[in-house]
């Protein structure tokens, strides 16, 4: 069973991902530049934002052994130790506070780790074998089995966890360029010169966006197998506050520059069996200026290719559309009748989460109970 999320979501300029030159990231697609945001961006901020939080179990550092150290009470040695353990489970130390690999635990893990530490005194081969096995194994996090692991140490086994999230990259639903903004920042106790007391450039992007996830239900259970609770209700917690994270989290690019805090106009959730982007409805661009807003027209896009792929593929086994309000409605247009497409139609988001929990078999409230510690 797959959650796919789609979204129309309209930002006011701002530079929320940027390439190596600080400007805004674009691709080509349908004939023209787009604007995009990339997916390890998107997934870097749900993971890490407000909604996610009391899921997220996971840690992604090369300071490993300075985190396992300051668990460790009362052992002056204890980092030396860490970083002599850790390079022989293959995570060796660039320098003295960080490793050569970026590596991808849990809060779990390193406090279990800790505790072997403080227990045991040496570097000796079943320590390492403990504190390898622990690094290994202790996966079951919601962050890690959304996302993945891959972690290739040359010595632990079994260390890759397989993602149960797909994540496209966002592409605005238009043809969108970036822009240079000029800008000069005063003193505010001026000379005799009256010129600027520093000149810049910055670039920005204004964008309608296209965003697309996927969750692969049994992937999640999967991942989740380990969790000394119920798994099942972790699961469906996780789905609920990933739906929220999507929703309520923006990328942190620039943000104090540019403030683009737009939530989404239109959200589309269906569970089915079959992976769809429906990024295909927007390689003819959507005109700059027409008889809808950007906002109306990409949705109004979205809404006939969803209806197209119904008729030639076949219907989901559950759709809900969510709009602020029902501001926007997801139609098609049948015998040159505009109408909605078929689904349940909400209005806030809380509504949207309590449906598509139920939709998978459990109640929003409860499942909130079930955190990672």
């Amino acid at each position: 069973m797959l959650i796919e999320i789609h979204a129309i979501q309209n930002h006011s300029p701002a530079n929320l991902n940027r390439d190596d030159l600080g400007a805004p990231k674009t691709c080509y697609f349908g004939g023209v530049m787009r604007s995009r945001i990339s997916s390890q961006c998107l997934k870097r901020s749900i993971r890490t934002g407000e909604q996610f939080k009391l899921l997220c179990g996971g840690i992604r550092t090369r300071q490993l052994a300075k985190l396992i150290a300051d668990q460790v009470g009362g052992k002056p040695d204890a980092k030396k130790r860490a970083v002599k353990i850790l390079d022989k489970c293959g995570i060796k130390a660039k320098d003295k506070n960080k490793s050569d690999m970026l590596v991808y635990t849990t809060q779990e893990a390193i406090g279990r780790i800790a505790r072997l530490l403080q227990a045991n005194d040496g570097e000796g081969d079943q320590l390492v074998e403990q504190c390898g096995r622990l690094i290994s194994e202790l996966v079951a996090v919601p962050d890690m089995a959304l996302s993945g692991r891959m972690l290739e140490t040359g010595v632990l086994d079994d260390t890759t966890v397989d993602a149960s999230l797909q994540v496209a990259h966002a592409i605005s639903t238009h043809e969108a360029r970036p822009e240079v903004d000029y800008y000069v920042a005063a003193d505010d106790i001026p000379g005799d010169d009256a010129g600027a007391g520093y000149v810049d450039e910055a670039m920005f992007a204004s964008a309608c966006f296209y965003k697309y996830f996927s969750i692969h239900w049994e992937q999640l259970l999967e991942n989740l197998a380990g969790f000394q609770g119920n798994k099942e209700f972790l699961a469906a917690h996780t789905v609920g506050a990933f739906l929220r994270g999507a929703a309520l989290t923006n990328p942190t690019g620039k943000q104090n520059s540019f403030a683009a805090h737009n939530p989404p106009d239109g959200i589309l959730v269906e569970i089915k069996e079959t992976p769809i982007s429906y990024a295909n409805a927007f390689a003819n661009p959507v005109p700059c200026k027409g008889p809808r807003d950007m906002v109306c027209q990409s949705i109004a896009q979205l809404g006939q290719y969803v209806h197209n792929i119904d008729v030639g593929y076949g219907k989901p086994d559950k759709r809900f559309w969510f709009s602020p309000n029902q501001r926007h409605p997801l139609t098609v247009v049948n015998d040159k009748q505009e109408e909605a497409l078929a689904g349940q139609n909400l209005k806030s988001l809380d509504k949207l989460v309590v449906e598509v929990v139920r939709a998978i078999g459990f109640d929003w409230a409860e499942v909130q109970t079930v955190t990672v510690k």
